[in-house]
């Protein structure tokens, strides 16, 4: 049975400093609501936007439109939200609902007739407010597992309409039906050395302290001695009653002698700001333990608004002769709190160990420019390429260009190119620069003026020429040659391509386009009978799929067909 959540009116938390309506959006799903997913939570080159909202592990249940509003968007993509709707509310609010299955009838029959006009799968229709109108409560669509989901699961996301930022629903009442006792869980608590000279209990690299759990819940650290600037940085989880999924925290804030000198919480954020994630956190750990360890400092200032600040950016200097307390306090939506201090003491020792930074005679400046050349390659970085300073690795070897810095990461594009005067123009045509990690070739968008290819990238790797003269592969599910398929509700082919990548696949029946619907995941693209292109007996069936150098492969059968029902 339908059933809607409505939110009683109360106001929003003091550190907001925004008020929300609590009690105007519904639920997108009539199943408890349980998260996989929560705003702000550490993704992969990116903060998570919103809620994943679990599916029971399937794909199919309704998702009903949070308020009332009129579709003002629909993306469809192989990749990010797969099959997405926007709905714009009349309170300035737009939300998102992400990695469908399908549409409801209105705006899939919408929907097809653009993607049958662009020829095109992908699309991304931006609609005025009189075309699709929305009621509170009304099916939209069926959840999925479309686009980059990992499983079956809805995206729900809230953003403010004419600004796009990204809000946490949390501010919109969906705290009273996430319910949430439960104190954020911090697994780790680290110190950082924050220059060449700082020595922490004899060592000039940055380790892990020893926490000891209070009588209360809190936890006490092991003395800190130190001489020079420190940080910390701390690894932490949030739980909700309802799920154990380890979501993101919401706040975090560090105290020096009681005053607040270092914090961040997730409220709002933009789109552009997403990548800062990587200078947030301690990238390096992350790149070679696969832990997230997030800093509760800035050795060099970003513009990531979430932070809140004071002079020294959470850097600590401990090179006065007194001893300080330290107190890092991290906190969920609900104010559920954990409390860790932690003593600081100035002490002059001898370190035990050198400080691990392999130097090599490029040392990068975050906010300089670079040109460099090596053989026919050359490596092009712009001014605020990276966060911090830090010693290039940069070799021409073998006719590939070497560029292997995995823990430094990366937030604009740098710039690779290379001189070739060997190859044929036609055989230029079939190129690209690939880049090498874990002993795969990776396609990068390649441009060729003259002899000379480039490419824009932020990925580091083992840079090579490649040449891509074999075709994708096309497979069909079951063989229809001369049959007749009337049972059949759809046409069904997996598609694959070993190099270079898939960039288009087409299909035509009689010699009329017909869409099919590709994911990248599964490699299959399928045509669903329903659209009404078949003709009544015999259809002529071509498939075409390219990959990103142009190199094609046709796929022809013949099959007949009866629309008639018996």
């Amino acid at each position: 049975m339908r059933f809607y959540i409505f939110f009683l009116f109360i106001c929003a938390p003091v550190f907001s400093q925004t008020s929300y309506p609590k009690d105007y959006f519904g639920a997108p799903l009539d199943i408890p609501i349980q998260l996989s997913g929560n705003f702000g939570e550490l993704r992969p080159n990116h903060f998570h936007a919103g809620f994943d909202y679990k599916t029971q592990k399937k794909e199919g249940l309704n998702v009903f439109a949070t308020a009332e509003g009129y579709v003002s968007r629909i993306k469809i993509s192989t990749f990010g939200y797969g099959k997405a709707i926007y709905i714009t509310h009349p309170n300035g609010f737009t939300t998102v609902y992400g990695h469908l299955k399908s549409l409801n009838p209105a705006i899939e029959s919408y929907l097809k007739t653009n993607q049958y006009e662009e020829k095109s799968y992908e699309i991304d229709l931006y609609l005025k407010p009189n075309q699709i109108p929305i009621k509170k409560g009304e099916i939209i669509a069926l959840s999925g597992n479309t686009g980059g989901s990992d499983g079956p699961h809805l995206h729900f996301e809230i953003r403010d309409s004419q600004t796009e930022k990204i809000i946490n629903p949390l501010f919109f009442g969906f705290d009273l039906v996430v319910t949430d006792t439960q104190k954020p869980v911090i697994t780790n608590v680290l110190v950082y050395p924050l220059d060449e000279n700082t020595v922490i209990n004899r060592s000039r690299n940055s380790f892990m302290l020893n926490l000891t759990l209070q009588k209360y819940g809190s936890y006490f650290s092991d003395k800190v001695l130190a001489n020079g600037k420190i940080g910390f940085g701390i690894n932490a989880y949030d739980l909700t009653n309802l799920s154990w999924d380890r979501n993101g925290i919401y706040k975090a804030e560090v105290f020096l002698n009681g005053k607040s000198i270092f914090g961040y919480q997730f409220d709002t954020y933009s789109f552009e700001e997403m990548r800062y994630i990587n200078a947030l956190i301690d990238y390096p750990r992350y790149k070679n333990m696969g832990q997230r360890v997030q800093k509760l400092f800035m050795k060099t200032p970003f513009p990531l608004s979430i932070i809140n600040t004071h002079d020294e950016n959470g850097v600590i200097n401990t090179a006065q002769n007194v001893n300080q307390i330290c107190r890092i306090e991290v906190a969920d939506f609900n104010n559920n709190k954990t409390v860790i201090t932690i003593p600081i003491e100035n002490l002059v020792e001898s370190p035990l160990d050198t400080l691990k930074i392999k130097k090599t005679k490029y040392l990068i400046k975050n906010n300089k420019e670079y040109n460099f050349e090596k053989g026919n390659w050359s490596y092009y970085i712009p001014k605020g390429t990276f966060y911090d300073d830090f010693y290039l690795n940069f070799e021409e070897k073998e006719n590939a260009l070497l560029l292997e810095n995995e823990t430094i990461p990366v937030h604009s594009n740098f710039v690779v190119s290379v001189n070739d005067s060997i190859f044929s123009q036609k055989d230029k045509g079939k190129m690209f620069i690939g880049s090498i990690q874990d002993n795969k070739t990776n396609y990068n968008y390649t441009k060729l003026k003259e002899n000379t290819f480039t490419t824009h990238t932020k990925n580091w790797g083992k840079f090579v020429l490649v040449k891509d003269t074999i075709a994708p592969t096309i497979k069909i599910q079951k063989n229809i040659e001369g049959k007749w398929i009337s049972d059949k509700k759809t046409l069904e082919f997996t598609i694959k391509d070993e190099l270079s990548g898939i960039k288009s696949y087409d299909g035509y029946l009689n010699g009329n386009w017909i869409l099919f619907e590709y994911d990248y995941k599964t490699k299959k693209m399928i045509h669903n009978f329903d659209d009404g292109i078949v003709s009544e007996g015999k259809n002529e069936l071509k498939v075409v799929v390219t990959d990103n150098v142009g190199n094609s492969t046709i796929f022809e059968t013949q099959f007949f067909r009866s629309q008639i029902k018996k």
